[in-house]
C-alpha cells in the first residue's frame, strides 16, 4: 500500500509500472498558490499551481531545447520546428488544431528562445482537457511532412525579413553576436535566410526525435485546476502516442558547466536608412542561477527600469535625446547580458552613448544612493507581483523554474529575496558588472566620421 505522505499514486496491478511521484512543492492557503510536482515513470515532470479564484487554465509544455543547441548548418532548426509542430500530427491536421482551439476561444501559441522552447494553450477551465489532449497530440505526433516544411520556409523567411525591418527589435541579435560572437548564443533565434533554406524536413526530424524525448519536457499547468486530473490526462495523451517510456528514467537536469566566450569593447554596426540610429552599450552580465541576480535585478531597475530610472531622466526627461530609452538584463545557464537600450536620431548618437556611459561608470565607481535602491526595490517587487496576475504567467513562472532551476519559489519567497537587497549588494554588483569594458551594436544611418567615433563610447 501506498502511505498518503508520500503522495505516490498506484494505479491498479496491471499498472503497477506506472507509479508517479508526486511532492507539494509550495503549499498554498486553503489551496490557493499550490504547487505540486509529479514525475512520470519516462521522465516527464508535470508541475501545477492551483488558483481556484480564476475560471481559466494556462497549459504548456516546455522543451529542454534551444537556439544555443544548434550546430551552425542547424541555425534555425529549433524556431522551425515550432511552426512545424502546428501543422499537423497523425490525429490532426494544422486547421483541426487551430479549429479545436477557436471553437471554445482559447488562445494558442508558442515561442523558442535561445535554451527552450515553449508550446501552450489558454482556456476556460472547462475546456482544460481538450488543451491538454491536443498541445500533446503536436508534441508527440507531429509528422513533419516534406510538402509542409517547404509551406513553413517560405513563412519564416518572411518572420526573418519582417525583424529585418524593425531596427529596434534587430539590434539586440546584433548586440547578442556582438557579445558572443559565432558562438551558439551569438546566433539569432530565427536563424538566417541561408540556414533556413538549407534545413531539410529529414534533418528537423532528427532533430526534433533527439530533444523531444519525455525526460526533455516539462508539463506546466496553472489556473483553476486540479493537479491529479491534469497528471492523469497527460499520461493519457502520452501513452495514446506511444511517447511515454516504460523504463524509470530520469528527467534532464538544469543546464550548466558550460563556459561561453564573451568579448568586451568590440563595435558593431549595420548601415541602414532609417529616421532613428539604436543603439545598445553593455558588458557581461550574470548567470542566471549567480546569488547576485536579485541585487543585480534592483540596479537594473534603478538604472533604466522606469520613468524615475537614472537613464530615463537623464537622456529623456531633462534632454529630449531619445524616446525610449532603457536598461535590462538577460541570463542564461552559464553567463548573462547587461545591455542599454536607446533609439535616437542619428545626429545625436554620441551624445546619447556618452551620456549613458557616463552614468554607468559613475554607478560603477560610485553606487547608488540609498534612497535610489529603495525606490528600485519597491518598484521591483511590485512589477513582480503584476507580472504574476494571470494564469499565463503562473504557467510560465512555475515551468521555466522548474526547466532551468528545477526548482520552484514562492511569490513570497521572491519579495522576500528582493527585500533582502541591501544598498551594499547593489553596489558591489555595480562595481563587478558595470566596471567591465563595454560592447556596442548600432543599427542606423550613421556618416563615416560618426561611425569612426563610435570606438570613443567603450574605450
Amino acid at each position: 500500500m501506498t502511505s498518503r505522505g508520500s503522495q505516490a499514486t498506484a494505479r491498479t496491478s496491471s499498472e503497477a509500472r506506472a507509479v508517479a511521484r508526486t511532492q507539494t512543492l509550495i503549499k498554498g492557503e486553503n489551496g490557493i498558490g499550490t504547487v505540486r510536482r509529479t514525475t512520470l515513470p519516462g521522465g516527464l515532470r508535470i508541475v501545477t499551481e492551483t488558483l481556484p479564484s480564476v475560471r481559466s487554465a494556462t497549459f504548456g509544455i516546455w522543451a529542454h531545447v534551444g537556439s544555443r543547441d544548434e550546430t551552425p548548418a542547424l541555425n534555425g532548426a529549433t524556431h522551425y520546428l515550432e511552426h512545424l509542430l502546428f501543422k499537423g500530427t497523425s490525429r490532426r491536421s494544422a486547421l483541426d488544431i487551430s479549429a479545436a482551439l477557436d471553437a471554445v476561444g482559447g488562445e494558442m501559441n508558442a515561442f523558442t528562445a535561445k535554451e527552450y522552447t515553449c508550446y501552450y494553450a489558454r482556456v476556460l477551465d472547462t475546456d482544460l482537457p481538450l488543451a491538454i489532449d491536443v498541445v500533446c497530440d503536436m508534441l508527440t505526433g507531429s509528422v513533419i511532412r516534406e510538402e509542409d516544411v517547404d509551406v513553413e520556409r517560405g513563412a519564416i523567411l518572411e518572420e526573418i525579413a519582417m525583424t529585418e525591418d524593425d531596427p529596434g527589435d534587430c539590434v539586440h541579435d546584433l548586440f547578442a553576436h556582438t557579445m558572443f560572437g559565432d558562438n551558439p548564443l551569438g546566433r539569432p533565434v530565427l536563424g538566417t535566410v541561408d540556414t533556413v533554406n538549407a534545413l531539410t524536413a529529414g534533418r528537423i526530424r532528427r532533430f526534433y526525435k533527439k530533444h523531444y524525448d519525455p525526460t526533455h519536457l516539462v508539463v506546466a499547468c496553472a489556473g483553476n485546476v486540479d493537479h491529479n486530473k491534469v497528471v492523469r490526462q497527460v499520461r493519457t495523451a502520452f501513452e495514446k502516442a506511444g511517447a511515454l517510456k516504460d523504463t524509470a528514467a530520469e528527467p534532464i537536469a538544469p543546464r550548466g558547466g558550460l563556459r561561453t566566450l564573451r568579448t568586451a569593447g568590440r563595435v558593431e554596426l549595420i548601415g541602414r536608412k532609417t529616421e532613428q540610429a539604436h543603439v545598445v552599450l553593455g558588458m557581461p552580465g550574470l548567470a542566471r542561477t549567480d546569488e547576485r541576480r536579485w541585487a543585480l535585478g534592483v540596479l537594473n531597475t534603478a538604472l533604466g527600469g522606469g520613468m524615475s530610472s537614472r537613464l530615463f531622466q537623464e537622456v529623456r526627461e531633462k534632454r529630449g535625446l531619445a524616446y525610449s530609452v532603457y536598461s535590462y538584463t538577460s541570463g542564461f545557464a552559464d553567463c548573462g547580458l547587461f545591455g542599454v537600450y536607446a533609439g535616437c536620431r542619428p545626429s545625436q548618437v554620441h551624445d546619447v552613448l556618452k551620456i549613458c556611459r557616463d552614468e554607468l561608470d559613475h554607478v560603477a565607481e560610485h553606487g547608488l544612493p540609498d534612497e535610489e535602491i529603495e525606490r528600485a526595490i519597491g518598484q521591483l517587487r511590485g512589477s513582480t507581483v503584476l507580472g504574476l496576475e494571470d494564469t499565463g504567467a503562473l504557467m510560465n513562472r512555475i515551468g521555466k523554474s522548474e526547466l532551468c532551476w528545477g526548482e520552484q519559489m514562492s511569490v513570497d519567497d521572491m519579495l522576500a529575496r528582493i527585500a533582502s537587497v541591501t544598498p551594499d549588494d547593489v553596489r558591489s554588483v555595480a562595481r563587478d558588472v558595470l566596471g567591465r569594458r563595454p560592447s556596442l551594436s548600432v543599427i542606423g544611418p550613421l556618416k563615416d566620421k560618426q561611425a569612426s567615433r563610435l570606438h570613443d563610447a567603450v574605450a
